[in-house]
Order: C-alpha cells, then structure tokens, then sequence
C-alpha cells in the first residue's frame, strides 16, 4: 500500500478508532458491576441506574452535537467529544495513581460525563466521513460501524482479563480506564491535527446553519425523510428487542442449553464484519438495493427462529446468522442513504434527530419483548418483533416508490 493511499484512509483509521474506544468505554461498565458491588457494597439497583443515567447522557447529546457541527464543523466536536471521554476515562482510572477507590458518586459523575463525551461522535462521524469519502460513503461507513461493533467485543475481554483472569495479579480494573483513556487522547490529538486539511472550509461549518429547530422539523415535511425514518426506526425496535432477549427466548422457547444459546449470541455480533462489504456494495449498486437485500435477509432468519425455535441447532444457527449478517449489514448503508436524503449544512443535526428516535424506540423495545413474554411467552413477543421488521419493509417499499 503506497503513502498517498495511507494519507487518504488517516481520517477513516482515526474516525474509527475513537468510535472503537467510544463503544468500549461504555460496554466496559456490565462486566464491572459485580466487582463494584462488592468494592462500593451498593446493589444491582443502583448500578443499574448509574448506567442508565451513562446512556441517558448518551442519547441526550445526539441532537446538541449534531446541530453543533452543522454551525462549528465537525471535527471540532468530534475532537471535543473524544477528549471530554478521555478525560473521564483517566477520573475513573484515578485510583491506579491514588491507591483508593473513587467516591461512589464521583464514579457516577464520571460515566455520565463518559456518555456525554462519546455521544458526541457517531452522528457528527457519519456526515463528516460522508463528506471525506464521497465515492466510498458505504465502504467507510461499513469500517466505522464494524469498528464500533469490535469496541464493544473487547470490552468485556478486557474487563475480565484485570479482574478475574492472568492479568489480575498484576493491574486492577482501573487500569483498564487508564490505557483507554491514554489512547482516546492520542486520538484525539491526531484526528485534530489530520482532519481538517481533509474536509477543507466545508468542514467548518457554518454558524448561521440550523439556527432554530425549525431547519430540521422542516425536513420530516418530505415524504421520502419520513418514509426512511420509519424504516429504520422499525428495524432498530426490532433488532433491540431481539439482542436483549435472544440468549433468552433460545432457552426458553427453543430448549437449548445457556452455552449453546450463549454461542448463537456470540455470532450474532462475530458477522458484524459483513457491514464493510455491504457499505461497498452500496457504493457500487445503489443503496436502496441494498437496503431492501440486507432488510429481507434479516426478515427470513428471525422468521425461521421465531417459526422454528425447537429445529436442529443447524436450522437456527442459520437463522441467527442469517439475522445478524442483514441485521449488520442494514446500518451502514442506512447512514450513507440518510446524509444523501439531507442537504450538507443540517446534516449532522437531522442525523441527531434520527438518532434520538431510533434510541428512543430502541429503549422502549426490551420492555415490551418482555411484558408480551410475561404475558403470552417468548414465541408470541419475537413475533412481534418480526412483524416490526416486516413493516419495515413495507416502508421501504415506500421509500422506493416515491424515489422512483
């Protein structure tokens, strides 16, 4: 690979790699509450809301960053937000160089400002590398998310390797928040000095873009936006019941055992890898295309789970499989299709709003999957999810009718 090709993918390399970390700081935190009940001696309760008030904060920047890069650029929030992470990060690794433990609300303060911090980077990330990438929008959108996907793999590896496992011996837990919080801050430092000369003056933004909400309600008052926001907004509901409940439903409803399901979940995400290729389909054959293949295929495989729960673990391995390869393969494309749907100068805050909606939807899906279950069992709630999914597809056909 020669050095101008290298030169032109140092936007992309760096982009991900934030959004790697971004994903792992905040899936570090599941694997840690068993170690910080007994460390802080609080319940399961109060960790539980300290992490829900982490993706609270979260959910909530999608829209201020986004409306933030349409006026002062992109990468400058990007790097804002990469350091307010980093900066949290090396709080929570504070006891690597003070030698006790954090006050317990002082380590709440800490994650919430890490979900504010790594909120600000996948909606200003998707627009900003759009602009860099033209021709290769779904290819660089596919490195992104597989990226992301990855950060939130290694999380947990990593977490138990300082707890429980060789590591143990020799670092604790808040080194891991350490090494983290170093890198992103490398990162950020990089990406700073890199990015800008690669979106030029149009990725300075513009502080008179999007001065009221107005700029971006006006946008759902075209069909083809609302009509591919529903698509997607379906999708997520679907896909966020399902990964919630999956290990789950297998055991209850299909009568594996929990390391057989356990396996199954762990594919689910191992295909994520698929969104590299289908973003550089979509490059090739047109989104829409794409959209409506990676959509179906995602329809078929849960419809063979949710049909066939108790089939040969064959049978529903591929329908898992078969799940996450459209599944994953959807979320690339969906963004590039998006930032073409939108003019540039208010592209990261329809993006925000999109956002908030599909993490809206998506909170709300693990607690309906689990009052249908309660209620009518756990065959009865992925139904409902794959009806979800099937309206999505519906939509699309929407969305196509009115591109056409």
């Amino acid at each position: 690979m020669n050095r101008s090709r290298v030169a032109r993918l140092d936007a992309l390399v760096l982009t991900s790699g934030i959004w790697f970390l971004a994903k792992f700081l905040r899936y570090a935190f599941p694997p840690l509450f068993p170690t910080l009940a007994v460390e802080y001696g609080v319940s399961n309760a109060e960790l539980g809301v300290a992490f829900t008030a982490l993706m609270l904060a979260y959910a909530a920047m999608q829209l201020p960053s986004g409306v933030l890069a349409d006026r002062f650029g992109g990468w400058r929030v990007v790097t804002a937000g990469a350091v307010l992470a980093a900066i949290s990060a090396l709080a929570i690794a504070a006891p690597v160089v003070l030698g006790a433990p954090l006050p317990f609300p002082v380590l709440v303060a800490a994650m919430v400002v890490v979900g504010v911090g790594t909120g600000m980077h996948k909606t200003v990330a998707v627009p900003l590398l759009s602009r860099i990438y033209t021709r290769k929008t779904g290819r660089a959108l596919g490195v992104l998310d597989t990226f992301g996907a990855f950060g939130g793999v290694v999380a947990p590896v990593a977490v138990v390797a300082a707890t429980t496992g060789a590591l143990a011996a020799v670092v604790d837990w808040p080194a891991v928040f350490l090494a983290a919080g170093l890198t992103v801050l490398a990162l950020a430092g990089a990406f700073a000095l890199r990015v800008p000369g690669r979106v030029g003056a149009a990725g300075d933004g513009d502080p008179d873009s999007g001065s009221s909400l107005a700029a971006y309600a006006g946008l759902f008052a075209d069909r083809d936006v609302v009509a591919f926001v529903a698509v997607t907004v379906l999708f997520s509901f679907t896909y966020n019941g399902a990964v919630a409940f999956l290990p789950t439903y297998l055991v209850d409803a299909g009568e594996f055992s929990e390391a057989t399901a356990g396996t199954l979940y762990a594919a689910l995400f191992a295909v994520s890898v698929v969104q590299i290729a289908t973003g550089g389909a979509s490059d090739r054959v047109g989104r829409l295309p794409v959209v409506g293949g990676t959509l179906a295929l995602a329809a078929i495989g849960l419809a063979v789970v949710v049909a066939y729960p108790t089939a040969p673990l064959l049978l529903v391995g591929a329908g898992v499989v078969a799940f996450g390869l459209g599944s994953h393969g959807f979320r690339p494309v969906r963004g590039a299709y998006l930032v073409e749907l939108v003019p540039d100068d208010v592209a990261g805050g329809a993006l925000g709003v999109v956002r908030t909606a599909i993490m809206g939807v998506g909170a709300v899906a693990p607690a309906t999957v689990g009052v249908l279950a309660e209620r009518f069992g756990f065959q009865v709630a992925f139904g409902a999810l794959l009806g979800a999914l099937v309206g999505a597809l519906l939509a699309l056909a929407a969305v196509v009718s009115l591109a056409e």
